[in-house]
C-alpha cells in the first residue's frame, strides 16, 4: 500500500497505544497494542488488538472487559464482554469497508471503580475523499468579500505593553479595522527591540474567549515579529472575568451563529480578519513581506488554512488538527469535525445550512493552497477527527508534510510543537 506522508510514531518501540494524556495518571490504564505499527490497515483488513489492564504497570489477569468496535464516532458494529485471562486478551475485529478510522472503546470495572480508553485506527487513509461540495462561485464570494472589506482603511492604534516586554521583544497591544468602519481586530504584536526588518508569523487562535500575551515563543534565539490576534473583536488585555461572562452568554456557541445565512455566518467576518490581519503586518515598516508565515491548531489549525488559501503574500502554514472540515459530515453518515453542528441537525433548515457550510469548510479553502504546509494531529482525536483531517490534507496539492503522533488526541506533546516552529523557521529562511 502506498504511503506517500511520514509518520512519527510516539512510541515505536513497544508500539502501546495509553490513549489519552492526563495531568494526574490514572490508577488503572487499559492499554492496547495494534497488530501495525503504523496504525494503519488496508480496507477489508482485519485489526489484531492485544489488550490489557494494568495496575502498577502490570497485567490484571482475568479482568473482564466490555469492548464497542464501530465507524469512528459513529453507532458500534460490534459490542461484547470477554476477559483478559492470563493478563492480555487479543480482539481480532472486522476492518472498514472503505477508507476511514475505526475506533475500539474498552470499559472495566476494578475495585468497584470504571476505567475506559480507546484506540482509533485508518483504513487506507489517503484515499479518504471529502463529502461537502465545492460552491462554482467560491472563489468570487470571498474575493468580494475581502475587496469589500478593504475598502474600510486599518487605522491601527498600537499600545505598547510594559509588563509584557522580554529583553529581546517589545509586546504591543493592537487594535485594527476590519470588515467596515467600526469592526475592530485585536492582538498582541511582538517586535524584536533590535533594528532591522524581519520575517513575520501571524498566529490564529484555537476555539474560545480569552486573553493572549502574545506569541513570543520565537525570541530570543530568532528575530521574528509575530502576531497573536483574537477573533471576536474584543480587546484581547482584558480581565479573566470579562471572557468568562462573554463565553457563558453573548459569545456562547458562537460558531452558529447566524449559520443559515452564508453573507452573516459568523465565521466570514473571522476568515476576512485573518486577511486583515496579514494587510496589518505588511503595513509595517519592519515586516518582511516575502516571508510571511502562519499558524495554529485546531480553530487555529482551520484559519491557517483559510489564511493560506486567500491570501498569496502567506509563503508557509502549519496546522495542527484544523477544526471545521467535514463540517457536515454526520449530514453523510460520517464522523464531522468540529464543531459538529449537524450531529443532531434540524430538518426544517438543515439543507440550508448545509449548503452555507460549503463556503466555510476548510476542506474547501485546502483545494487552494499553493505553499508548503506542515500539518499535525493523531488518531485519537474526538474533536477534530482524523477523518475530517485526512479530508483535508487529501486534497491539498501543494507541497505538504504530514506529522501523525498516533496516541495524541485534542492536543500534541512538547516536543512536536517545537518542532512545528522549527519547520516553520527554516521554511521563513528559504
Amino acid at each position: 500500500m502506498k504511503r506517500f506522508f511520514f509518520s512519527f510514531l510516539a512510541c515505536a518501540c513497544c508500539m502501546a497505544a495509553i490513549g489519552q494524556r492526563n495531568n494526574l495518571k490514572d490508577y488503572v490504564t487499559v492499554t492496547f497494542v495494534p497488530n501495525h505499527a503504523d496504525w494503519v490497515y488496508e480496507v477489508g483488513e482485519t485489526v489484531r488488538l492485544d489488550v490489557s489492564v494494568r495496575k502498577h504497570y502490570v497485567a490484571v489477569p482475568n479482568q473482564e472487559i466490555t469492548y464497542e468496535w464501530g465507524m469512528e464516532q459513529r453507532e458500534a458494529l460490534e459490542a461484547k464482554t470477554t476477559n483478559t485471562g492470563k493478563g492480555i486478551v487479543t480482539l481480532d475485529l472486522k476492518g472498514a469497508s472503505e477508507p476511514g478510522f475505526m475506533t475500539c472503546k474498552v470499559t472495566t470495572k476494578v475495585d468497584g471503580r470504571t476505567y475506559s480508553n480507546y484506540i482509533t485506527v485508518g483504513f487506507d487513509p489517503q484515499d479518504i475523499k471529502p463529502t461537502t461540495q465545492l460552491p462554482p462561485d467560491f472563489t468570487t464570494f470571498w474575493e468580494a468579500a475581502i475587496n469589500d472589506a478593504r475598502k474600510t482603511p486599518l487605522e491601527p492604534l498600537m499600545t505598547l505593553q510594559p509588563d509584557l516586554c522580554t529583553p529581546f521583544a517589545d509586546v504591543y497591544h493592537v487594535r485594527f479595522q476590519n470588515t467596515q468602519p467600526g469592526t475592530y481586530l485585536y492582538g498582541m504584536l511582538s517586535v524584536p527591540k533590535k533594528e532591522g526588518v524581519f520575517p513575520a508569523v501571524l498566529r490564529v487562535p484555537g476555539a474560545g474567549v480569552r486573553a493572549y500575551s502574545g506569541d513570543k515563543s520565537f525570541f530570543p534565539e530568532h528575530d521574528v515579529i509575530t502576531l497573536e490576534i483574537g477573533i471576536h473583536g474584543i480587546p484581547v488585555n482584558l480581565p479573566a472575568q470579562v471572557y468568562a461572562d462573554l463565553r457563558e452568554n453573548a459569545l456562547w456557541g458562537y460558531n452558529t451563529y447566524n449559520n443559515d445565512d452564508r453573507d452573516r455566518y459568523y465565521y466570514k467576518k473571522v476568515y476576512v480578519g485573518c486577511v486583515r490581519a496579514v494587510d496589518f503586518l505588511c503595513s509595517l515598516p519592519n515586516v518582511d513581506t516575502e516571508r510571511l508565515a502562519v499558524y495554529g491548531g485546531s480553530q487555529g489549525g482551520a484559519l491557517s488554512v483559510v489564511t493560506a488559501a486567500l491570501d498569496k503574500r502567506i509563503k508557509c502554514l502549519s496546522a495542527a488538527y484544523p477544526a471545521l472540515a467535514e463540517i457536515a459530515g454526520y449530514h453523510h453518515g460520517r464522523a464531522a469535525g468540529w464543531p459538529k453542528i449537524f450531529r443532531n441537525p434540524d430538518e426544517v433548515s438543515l439543507q440550508e445550512k448545509v449548503q452555507v457550510s460549503e463556503y466555510y469548510d476548510v476542506v474547501n479553502f485546502a483545494r487552494f493552497i499553493t505553499v508548503p504546509g506542515l500539518y499535525i494531529w493523531g488518531y485519537n482525536d474526538q474533536v477534530c477527527c482524523p477523518t475530517s483531517t485526512y479530508s483535508v490534507f487529501n486534497v491539498i496539492t501543494a507541497p505538504k508534510q504530514l506529522l501523525t503522533v498516533l496516541d495524541c488526541a485534542h492536543w500534541l506533546y512538547p516536543e512536536h510543537a517545537a518542532m512545528q516552529k522549527e519547520w516553520l523557521l527554516e521554511e521563513l529562511k528559504k
